[in-house]
């Protein structure tokens, strides 16, 4: 698309499904790596990734003539199949349905990447579910409880 220019930070989270702590530490940097991967494949940028043993982060550069559902999905679908034939877990991984998607700033994408650089650090004080709903308050997201993350909380 000549002359089109864009500036398009997106700041996506997305769990395990029911939130099982499924994803070791030893695998983070293959799992980050075959996600960059994925993510560069479409043509985006992928500016910083972190993941617990129950959810990702990821910031991303998006293209404008991408969809973020659609990005989103594939780096699921890529991802999980990955995890599967690695038998990282036991019995079949997948990741749970839906995800947070939070737009910024460049003059904020500083503060972003250190808090998606210190996710290890952040959940030694606050549960995922705690950081999630903040999130969606934050950004002034209506949501509905019942459909936030299945898990054991709720």
């Amino acid at each position: 698309m000549a002359n089109t220019y864009t500036q398009i930070y997106i700041h996506v989270v997305f769990a395990v499904e029911g939130r099982q702590n499924l994803i070791a530490a030893e695998y983070n940097e293959e799992l980050q790596k075959y996600i960059a991967g994925i993510i560069a494949a479409q043509k985006h940028k992928l500016i910083s990734i972190n993941n617990m043993p129950d959810h990702l982060h990821l910031l991303i550069g998006l293209r404008p003539d991408a969809t973020l559902s659609d990005l989103v999905r594939d780096v699921k679908a890529g991802s999980s199949k990955f995890i599967n034939e690695q038998r990282w877990v036991r019995g079949r991984f997948s990741w749970q349905e839906g995800f947070g998607a939070f737009s910024h700033a460049r003059s904020q994408i500083g503060t972003v990447i250190r808090y998606i650089q210190n996710q290890q650090k952040h959940h030694a004080k606050k549960s995922f579910h705690g950081e999630y709903v903040e999130l969606l308050e934050k950004f002034g997201v209506e949501y509905d409880r019942k459909y936030i993350f299945k898990s054991d909380e709720n």
